[in-house]
């Protein structure tokens, strides 16, 4: 389970960031998020590797936090 993640963490953001828009924290969202990252945006896969760490823990107030900055950092 934590490869996929890995993997949809990996993939997040290919979509360039003009085209993206911020999307509603829920779990779905972020798997759609993660499935579209480019490897060169260090600072989102961080934050949604802290994302998805937080949701694997039950953590979603602190997830939607790592996931809201994820997303900001990915459109700069």
């Amino acid at each position: 389970m934590r490869i996929l993640i890995a993997a949809a963490v990996v993939a997040a953001f290919a979509v360039s960031p003009a085209s993206a828009e911020m999307m509603k924290c829920t779990s779905a969202n972020m798997m759609k998020s993660a499935g579209m990252m480019a490897p060169y945006q260090t600072a989102s896969n961080k934050e949604m590797a802290m994302a998805n760490a937080d949701l694997s823990n039950g953590k979603m107030r602190s997830a939607c936090t790592h996931y809201m900055k994820s997303q900001k950092s990915a459109m700069k």
